[in-house]
């Protein structure tokens, strides 16, 4: 049984940090690109960063690119989103997401699991 269990959320002042992770278990983790999504209420879903565990290549959207970090722990297998300088925007359910090769995946229609999420609040 594939499980992705995130954790790490919270309340954090604007400018502030947080990590997430991702714990994968039920599949090789380097056959799957696994990534962050994000849902803000009232707003689609869409892809924040995304990794591909077998040789560590790596994709931010705009929005968040030079303040937030994906990384993974092969020997954990686990991923890692640092997220720094946090500004309310940011604010949503953020959600780790496995697709279905080692391709990046940005479209939450290719994802193949899907964590429970995880809240993340930036107060302003």
């Amino acid at each position: 049984e594939v499980q992705l269990v995130e954790s790490g959320g919270g309340l954090v002042q604007a400018g502030g940090s947080l990590r997430l992770s991702c714990a994968a278990s039920g599949f090789t983790f380097d056959d799957r690109a696994i990534g962050w999504f994000r849902q803000a209420p009232g707003k689609e879903r869409e892809a924040v960063s995304c990794i591909s565990p077998i040789d560590g290549s790596a994709w931010h959207a705009d929005s968040v690119q030079g303040r937030f970090t994906i990384s993974s722990d092969n020997a954990k297998n686990t991923v890692y989103l640092q997220m720094n300088s946090l500004k309310s925007e940011d604010t949503a359910v953020y959600y780790c997401a496995a697709g279905p090769n080692k391709k990046i995946v940005v479209v939450p229609e290719f994802v193949n699991y899907w964590g429970q999420g995880t809240q993340v609040t930036v107060s302003s």
